[in-house]
């Protein structure tokens, strides 16, 4: 059996620690039954609110109301999870484990018991101190994790990565404006303003993403889309890629 140091704080120091709980215990009951009364946690919204319906001709006020009610449930959850804490340290001191690491069994010092009287850890072995630091369990499951795949650096590879997967998904839009572009040329125009915009995503020429033919190779059709007009204003071909009457009419979807 490994050799357990004994308690290092003294009974007056013991006997601080439990009055400073106990007041504590003390304020938290209290505090968790004023809270119930004044803020009304037991009443319905439709009371608190006096309105007859939650869907309010004013959704703003509402908003506010829910605000306020899931700030005062989280706050009397914190207090409630630091009243158990608070129980179970009394409860330890009244076996005789109150003090004493649960990890490694040393003592806890007192300057550190009276910071914090309801640890249950010495500094060495407080669980997960830089936890915010750590990436998501999700990413444990990915090979590599996306945003970490992309190829653009690798001559040798051209496969599907994830800045493709994030070009695909940034093309439909997002919370930035023309002035936040990657491209400092692009001063308002949305369509031009995700990053590499004018990389050919699924084809190689510009042509083939407006070109298409039914299933056994006949009728050539032209999509008249972004690439297309690109195309045509740039007087790449012949230029005579169709009779186009209504692009050169300002129609270019006709």
């Amino acid at each position: 059996m490994p050799n357990i140091p004994q308690n290092a704080i003294t009974p007056e120091q013991l006997g601080y620690l439990k009055s400073k709980l106990q007041e504590e215990q003390q304020w938290l009951q209290q505090k968790l039954e004023d809270d119930d009364d004044h803020m009304g946690l037991d009443d319905s919204l439709r009371v608190q609110t006096g309105e007859l319906s939650a869907y309010d001709n004013h959704p703003a006020d509402l908003g506010t109301e829910m605000f306020e009610r899931s700030k005062d449930i989280a706050l009397n959850e914190n207090r409630e999870r630091h009243l158990i804490d608070v129980n179970e340290a009394l409860q330890r001191m009244d076996s005789g484990g109150y003090g004493r690491c649960v990890t490694c069994g040393a003592s806890i010092s007192f300057e550190r018991l009276e910071a914090i009287p309801t640890t249950l850890y010495c500094i060495e072995h407080v669980p997960d101190p830089h936890a915010s630091e750590r990436r998501p369990v999700e990413e444990q499951l990915l090979a590599p994790p996306f945003g970490r795949s992309s190829l653009d650096e690798k001559n040798n590879q051209t496969e599907f990565d994830g800045e493709d997967a994030w070009q695909i998904v940034e093309s439909w839009g997002t919370s930035n404006t023309p002035a936040m572009a990657e491209n400092p040329n692009v001063s308002s125009d949305y369509d031009d303003m995700e990053i590499e915009a004018d990389e050919h995503v699924g084809y190689v020429e510009s042509f083939e993403s407006f070109l298409a033919t039914d299933m056994y190779g006949q009728h050539v059709t032209v999509v008249r889309n972004k690439a297309y007009r690109d195309y045509m204003n740039s007087g790449e071909g012949e230029g005579l890629l169709e009779n186009d009457e209504s692009y050169y009419d300002g129609d270019a979807y006709s």
